[in-house]
C-alpha cells in the first residue's frame, strides 16, 4: 500500500510539473487576448493590412467609437511590422544557416584535441553574448562599414540587374543590416547543435565509407550529413523563433522605420518586438488605453507567428521522418 502511495506521489507531482510548461503558454496567450480584445473589436481585419500606426490627437478629448472610447485619429495598422519581422528573420536564416553548417563541419571535422575543444567553447561562448551587446556591435562597428563600404558595391554591382540592390543605399540602418546582426546571433545556435551530432556519428559508418574509397569530405557530404536533414530542420526552425522575437539589437540597427514597407534591402523596418519595446512609453501616455491595447495585439500575433512556426516545424519533422 505505501508503495502505490509512492507511486501515486511520484506520478502526480511529475504530472503537476510538466503541466506548468503548457499551463503557462495558455496563461500568457490568454493574459495577451484579454488585454488585446479592445484593440481587436476597434481594428478589425485592417490591423493586419494596413500601414497606419497613429496613436491619435494626444491633446484632445477621447471620443466614442463604435462602442470604444479612443483618441480623435487613431488609428493602428501593422502590415509594415508583419513584414519587417518576417523579412529580417528569413534572410537572417538564410546567412546563417550555411555559416553554421560549414562551421559545425570545420569544428567537427577539420580540427582535433585540444583546438577543438577551444572553437567549441568559443561558439558557445558566442550564444551566451547578450543581445544588446549585438546589437551595439551592429552600430558601432557594422553601420559605418555597411553603410560606406558594402552598400554601395552592393548597389553599384547588383543594382542594375536585381531591383532588391537598386539605391538609395542609405546610412547603413535598415532590413539587411538587421538581418546581419540577427544571423550573426542564430550561427552559434545552428553550430553548437550540429557540431556535437556530427561528432556522435558512429565511427562505423565513417570506416564503411572509407572502405569504399570515400575521402574524409566525402564522407562527411554523402554519409554525415544526409543523416541530420532532420536535426537541421529542427535546429533552424529554433534559429528562426529566435530571430523572429528579438528586440534590442534589431532596434539597435533596423532604422525603426515607421508606416512604410522596405523597397529595398537598404531600407529602414520595424519588427513587432523591437516596435512593442520603442513604442510602449508613448503608448503608457494615451488616457484611453487603446494604444497599449494595440501593443497588446502585436504581441499575440506574435505570438500566434511563433506557434504557427513551431507548428510548422513538427510537420516538417514529421514528413521528413516518414520518408526516410
Amino acid at each position: 500500500m505505501q508503495n502505490l502511495m509512492d507511486r501515486l506521489r511520484f506520478h502526480w507531482g511529475l504530472g503537476a510539473v510538466a503541466a506548468l510548461l503548457p499551463l503557462s503558454l495558455i496563461v500568457i496567450v490568454v493574459f495577451l487576448f484579454i488585454s488585446a480584445w479592445p484593440a481587436i473589436k476597434f481594428n478589425g481585419l485592417g490591423f493586419l493590412i494596413h500601414n497606419s500606426w497613429n496613436l491619435g490627437n494626444m491633446y484632445a478629448d477621447p471620443i466614442t467609437v463604435h462602442g470604444t472610447e479612443v483618441l480623435p485619429r487613431a488609428n493602428y495598422g501593422v502590415l509594415f511590422l508583419i513584414v519587417g519581422t518576417l523579412l529580417t528573420a528569413l534572410i537572417a536564416l538564410v546567412l546563417a544557416v550555411p555559416m553554421g553548417v560549414y562551421a559545425a563541419i570545420f569544428l567537427a571535422e577539420g580540427l582535433g584535441g585540444w583546438t577543438r575543444a577551444v572553437g567549441s567553447f568559443l561558439v558557445e561562448l558566442l550564444a551566451a553574448v547578450p543581445s544588446v551587446v549585438y546589437g551595439l556591435w551592429g552600430y558601432l562597428v557594422l553601420i559605418p562599414f555597411l553603410g560606406k563600404e558594402v552598400f554601395p558595391w552592393l548597389e553599384h554591382t547588383f543594382g542594375s540587374f536585381i531591383p532588391v540592390f537598386r539605391g538609395p543605399v542609405g546610412s547603413g540602418y535598415g532590413l539587411l543590416t538587421a538581418s546581419i546582426v540577427l544571423g550573426f546571433m542564430v550561427v552559434p545556435l545552428i553550430t553548437a547543435s550540429l557540431r556535437d551530432a556530427i561528432v556522435a556519428t558512429p565511427a562505423a559508418l565513417r570506416e564503411a565509407g572509407a572502405s569504399l574509397g570515400a575521402s574524409r569530405m566525402e564522407v562527411v557530404r554523402r554519409i554525415i550529413m544526409p543523416g541530420q536533414k532532420q536535426l537541421l530542420i529542427g535546429v533552424s526552425i529554433l534559429a528562426l523563433g529566435r530571430a523572429l522575437g528579438e528586440t534590442m539589437a534589431v532596434l539597435m540597427v533596423s532604422g525603426n522605420a515607421l508606416n512604410s514597407l522596405p523597397g529595398n534591402i537598404y531600407d529602414p523596418v520595424s519588427t513587432m518586438a523591437s516596435f512593442i519595446a520603442s513604442q510602449l512609453d508613448s503608448a503608457m501616455q494615451d488616457p484611453t488605453g487603446m494604444a497599449v491595447n494595440a501593443l497588446a495585439e502585436i504581441a499575440l500575433l506574435l505570438m500566434v507567428i511563433s506557434i504557427l512556426v513551431n507548428a510548422a516545424a513538427r510537420g516538417l519533422l514529421w514528413l521528413s521522418g516518414n520518408r526516410t
